[in-house]
C-alpha cells in the first residue's frame, strides 16, 4: 500500500488527463498537444505537458527551453516551466538526456519502467489539464502509459490524423486499441488539412480532404476539426514562440481555438 501513496500525491492536484495518440507517425501529435496546450493557457486554465514519446521528444524544443535541467524535490522530479507565471510545465525524456543527440536505444522494459517514472514521480502541483503525448502507434509505451494512468482516470484521448486514407486506417487501429484498454475517445482532429498560401490565403488540399471527418463519423466519436498546414504554424514551433499571440489571423488560430473551446465543454458537461 505504501508504495502508491507518492504516486496518488503527485496526480491529486491534477483534474484532468488527456491523451493524445495516433496509429502513425508524423501526423502532428506534438503539434497539436503544443498548440492545445497554449490555447488552454490562453483560456486562463493551467497545463502541463507530459511527453512519453520517448525516441522523438521534441516538445522541449517547441517551448524553447531544450536547454533546462530537471531538478529533483521530496516528492520527484520538477517540471520544467515555460513562463514566469508557471501557467505551462513540461517534462520530457529530452532533458535527461545528457547531449541532445544522444538516441534512446532501450528495450521495451527500460522504457516501461520510465514511463511509470515519469507517471509517479512529476511533482505537478496544481493543473486543469495534463497533456500526455504519445510515441506513434499501439507499441508497449502507449500500454505502459494507459496502464500507469489508469487509477487517475484520464478524461479521455484525443486521436491525430491526416486526411489521406493511408493515415486513417492506422488511426482507425488506435480506435480499437482504445476500445480494448477502455480509454474514452473525445474526438478525432484532421491535421494538415489544406495548405494556406501564406499570400493570397487560398486552401489547398494537399492530402485530400475529410478522411477524419469520415472516419469520427464511422467509429460514433466526435470530430473535434480540421487544422490546416500553415507555414506561420510551423515556423512558430521551430523557434518556439506563442503562435496563438502570434498569428491571431491565421486560419489555424480559429480551428485550434475551437478544439479547445469544444474540450472545456466537454470537460465542464462531465462535471456538472
Amino acid at each position: 500500500l505504501l508504495s502508491f501513496l507518492p504516486e496518488r500525491s503527485n496526480l491529486a492536484g491534477v483534474r484532468h488527463i488527456l491523451l493524445v495518440l495516433s496509429g502513425k507517425g508524423g501526423v502532428g501529435k506534438s503539434t497539436i498537444s503544443t498548440e492545445l496546450a497554449l490555447s488552454l493557457r490562453h483560456s486562463g486554465k493551467k497545463v502541463g505537458i507530459l511527453d512519453v514519446d520517448l525516441c522523438g521528444p521534441s516538445i522541449p524544443r517547441m517551448f524553447r527551453v531544450q536547454d533546462n535541467n530537471v531538478h529533483q524535490c521530496d516528492s520527484g522530479w520538477v517540471p520544467v516551466f515555460v513562463d514566469q507565471d508557471k501557467s505551462i510545465s513540461l517534462m520530457s525524456i529530452g532533458f535527461l538526456l545528457e547531449k541532445p543527440d544522444d538516441a534512446v536505444v532501450w528495450r521495451g522494459p527500460k522504457k516501461n519502467a520510465l514511463i511509470k517514472q515519469f507517471v509517479a514521480d512529476v511533482a505537478w502541483g496544481d493543473l486543469d489539464f495534463l497533456i500526455v503525448d504519445t510515441p506513434p502507434g499501439t507499441s508497449d509505451e502507449h500500454i505502459s502509459t494507459v496502464e500507469a494512468l489508469r487509477p487517475y482516470k484520464p478524461l479521455g484521448a484525443i486521436l491525430v490524423t491526416t486526411p489521406q486514407a493511408v493515415s486513417v486506417g492506422d488511426v482507425r487501429r488506435e480506435l480499437t486499441f482504445c476500445k480494448k484498454t477502455g480509454l474514452r475517445v473525445l474526438g478525432i482532429v484532421e491535421n494538415m488539412s489544406g495548405f494556406v498560401c501564406p499570400h493570397c490565403s487560398e486552401c489547398t488540399n494537399i492530402f485530400s480532404k475529410g478522411g477524419g471527418e469520415e472516419l469520427a463519423k464511422h467509429a460514433g466519436v466526435p470530430f473535434l476539426g480540421c487544422v490546416p498546414l500553415d507555414p506561420q504554424l510551423s515556423q512558430s514551433l521551430e523557434e518556439g514562440r506563442d503562435f496563438i499571440q502570434e498569428f491571431p489571423k491565421s486560419s489555424a488560430f480559429p480551428a485550434l481555438a475551437h478544439i479547445a473551446q469544444q474540450i472545456l465543454d466537454g470537460m465542464s458537461q462531465r462535471s456538472s
